[in-house]
């Protein structure tokens, strides 16, 4: 039986162990299609689990990558067929369920999505989990509201994945984008992305944060949590919505319920392991691969082989990664 190359994390007491060992199909989980894997990409939850910063596995060794894009070479699921070209990302991959970074994966059908029309393979994980998430966001806001004639959009974490492809998504559809940013010479790579103002996170006071504080934005979509998002919810307009998407900058939250009943802003939560419905999932990619995309999807990303991967996971967690990784699985 043929053999194939995977990246495996195992835990171990000081940490993670992560290495590049030889697999068989044999190997691999339950599930309904047998996927040859063409591209995964880099996440921060995928650099999290690689390093051991973050207790991500929930088993005790687990091909990583929670994301993957190729074509099936085996169905039990009428659904599907061999020759499908496929994507999946979240679920359990590469945390519970051997995941992408692999030259094959078995994965239940009800994790994939059938590649939409206008997107190559290559370019579903250039989104990945990451677009996902910013698409994800973006079709929750304007079901509550959101509309460009309504006033600016604030984005943090914003050279990040999420906030990358958020920026751009919301840019196309004709929003006035603030982009919020730590990173004072990444102002022309947002200025590209569609951005129309950039700010910078070291000009704001976050040690004074008012109940209600000027209302200034429409929408905001928070990586970040802690003080800034507390900050974004006190400077909501009335009926604003808030995508809350990342933790990078805390897990608390000191805010008061003033905006929230003087001002009727919506704070949302984006969880894009467990999407609500499948119709949804669908509907989220399927506007990813037409009024969503990027005109620069290709300049947002970059490709490596999967040789290189391990080189990349102390670039996340040290914040070194602009925009998004593809991780090309022949190369």
């Amino acid at each position: 039986m043929q053999r194939f190359k995977a990246y495996k994390l195992t835990a171990v007491e000081k940490g993670i162990r992560a290495e590049f060992v030889d697999c068989g199909l044999e190997d691999l989980d339950p599930g309904e299609l047998v996927v040859r894997v063409a591209y995964s990409d880099v996440n921060y939850k995928d650099a999290l689990a690689a390093t051991g910063k973050g207790r991500i596995l929930l088993r005790p060794s687990c091909i990583g990558g929670i994301d993957l894009a190729g074509t099936v070479t085996a169905s039990a699921d009428p659904g599907f067929a061999k020759g499908d070209a496929v994507l999946a990302v979240g679920h359990d991959l590469g945390v519970k369920h051997h995941g992408g970074y692999a030259e094959y994966a078995r994965i239940p059908a009800n994790w994939a999505v059938k590649l939409p029309k206008g997107l190559t393979l290559w370019e579903a994980m250039a989104f990945g989990t990451a677009g996902y998430t910013a698409g994800l966001a973006v079709v929750k806001m304007e079901h509550n509201g959101l509309h460009p004639a309504g006033g600016p959009v604030i984005v943090d974490g914003a050279t990040g994945g999420v906030g990358s492809i958020a920026i751009a998504a919301l840019s196309r559809l004709g929003y006035h984008v603030v982009a919020l940013t730590g990173k004072a010479d990444s102002a022309a790579y947002l200025k590209e992305l569609g951005a129309a103002e950039v700010r910078l996170r070291g000009e704001l006071d976050l040690s004074k944060i008012k109940p209600l504080d000027k209302a200034t934005w429409q929408g905001a979509v928070d990586n970040l949590g802690g003080e800034v998002l507390a900050w974004m919810a006190s400077t909501m307009r009335i009926n604003g919505v808030i995508a809350s998407i990342g933790l990078a900058a805390g897990f608390g939250l000191n805010t008061t319920v003033m905006p929230f009943i003087l001002r009727g802003v919506s704070l949302l939560g984006i969880n894009s392991t467990d999407a609500p419905s499948r119709e949804l999932e669908h509907a989220v990619w399927g506007r990813l691969a037409t009024d969503l995309k990027p005109a620069g999807l290709k300049e947002m990303a970059r490709t490596i082989a999967f040789a290189d991967l391990p080189k990349a996971f102390d670039d996340f967690i040290s914040a070194r990664v602009t925009g998004r990784i593809v991780v090309d699985l022949n190369a």
